[in-house]
């Protein structure tokens, strides 16, 4: 695809676009066709992450994962994503080539044409040029000198003593009038057909270009899109081609804007300068417009570019990694089976193992020993602990230790009524 150069001598603004659009297109499709065509180094890393990926699905089935209806179906759009982008032309230019080439000027005339913005339905590169046009011949006509102004030379040659006199006294006879700079209003007007042309050409440019080099870079980035780790590189490649659409739907807007503005205004100046009409204001004014429209189409990108950042992949796409690790984990701590194999002593912690061998002799201990009286049970009957044990009957409350009928004599007293 062979682009245009740039003539000397041409429109300027028209053979840049052109050719910055040329090359654009051309990176886009001529890099795609490259990288996925067949024995391509990205072909090539394709087919090892493909291999990759479906080995790690099936360890996953043979360690006991099967996954689910939602994850397989998961799994198979992804596969055809990635299939898709990486490897099918009229599939990615469908999906991403036309809606950044095409679809930001399709948006741009659907906006604007409502609105009445030239060039967006259609020309506005020719539009531009027109402008760019107008203000070169503002340079060769000048803004004109004022008839209450003086204008400002500057020194050529030497001066007599007398004629230094006779200026001065010349000057001070014309003080209270207003001087006008020819060189000042034709520096500024070259500044503001500077800026024009700079906003127009780098805005356009950089969102073209960016455009057809992330394009270019699209079978690579598919790759990305298999596993977990790697999805956020292929998030960002989709940031980065929504951002530069967007970025180019709103150059469009603005530029169409821009020449809503200038246009009539750069007219109604060259008809009054083409009637030889001094315009002393248009270098400021000129200046203040070129100005403001290049901070606004800076702006514009930036808005766009934090726009296209809000994009994320569908959260099932990030769960399906999370989900297979959480169930490989509760698989791996159920208890054995029967039939299993046990689990080796020395894999176990000691503390587990003496846990184990403390709650074994308490098992041991309670087995021989015959249960405690407080475990007994008698509501209306009575168990026996052993046959040859009998157990009392239950007593009244209060009344569980048999009352006293004679008072207590210690043993001392009776030896004293013995002796006695």
């Amino acid at each position: 695809m062979a682009c245009p150069t740039l003539a000397p001598g041409s429109a300027f603004l028209t053979g840049v676009l052109s050719y910055v659009d040329c090359q654009a297109q051309a990176l886009g499709q001529g890099g795609y066709q490259a990288l996925a065509a067949s024995g391509s180094v990205v072909a090539v890393a394709l087919t090892g992450l493909l291999t990759i990926f479906v080995a790690l699905f099936g360890y996953r089935m043979i360690f006991g994962q099967v996954p689910n209806a939602r994850d397989g179906v998961v799994a198979v759009v992804k596969l055809g994503v990635v299939l898709a982008l990486a490897t099918s032309w009229p599939a990615f230019r469908t999906l991403a080539y036309d809606v950044v080439m095409h679809g930001p000027a399709e948006l741009a005339a659907s906006i604007g044409t409502p609105a009445g913005l030239p060039g967006t339905s259609g020309g506005l590169v020719a539009r531009l040029q027109g402008v760019d046009n107008g203000l070169a011949e503002l340079q060769i006509l000048g803004t004109g000198k004022p008839d209450n102004a003086d204008e400002i030379v500057g020194p050529t040659t030497p001066l007599t003593p007398q004629q230094q006199q006779e200026q001065y006294r010349k000057l001070q006879s014309l003080q209270q009038r207003p001087k006008w700079d020819p060189t000042r209003d034709a520096t500024m007007l070259s500044q503001a057909r500077t800026l024009y042309l700079t906003g127009a050409i780098a805005s356009f440019a950089s969102v073209r270009l960016i455009g057809g080099l992330l394009l270019a870079l699209g079978p690579l980035f598919a790759l990305f899109l298999l596993f977990d780790n790697t999805r956020g590189l292929f998030e960002g490649w989709v940031r980065g081609v929504a951002g530069a659409a967007l970025g180019a739907l709103s150059t469009a807007i603005i530029l169409g804007v821009e020449l809503a503005m200038v246009e009539p205004w750069l007219i109604a100046i060259l008809d009054q300068r083409r009637q030889n009409i001094p315009t002393p204001s248009v270098p400021v004014e000129m200046l203040v417009m070129t100005l403001v429209f290049a901070l606004t189409l800076l702006a514009a990108l930036v808005a766009t570019a934090r726009v296209a950042q809000g994009f994320r992949m569908p959260a099932a796409w990030r769960t399906v990694p999370s989900r297979w690790a959480e169930a490989l984990r509760d698989h791996s701590l159920q208890p054995a089976i029967a039939g299993e194999q046990p689990v080796a002593a020395d894999q176990r912690s000691r503390a587990f193992a003496v846990a184990d061998a403390v709650a074994a002799s308490q098992r041991r201990e309670a087995s021989a020993l015959p249960p405690p009286a407080a475990q007994l049970s008698y509501q209306g009957t009575t168990q026996a602990v052993a046959r040859d044990i009998p157990v009392a009957a239950p007593m009244p409350l209060g009344q569980t230790y048999r009352r006293r009928t004679r008072g207590r004599v210690s043993a001392g007293a009776s030896r004293r009524d013995r002796n006695a």
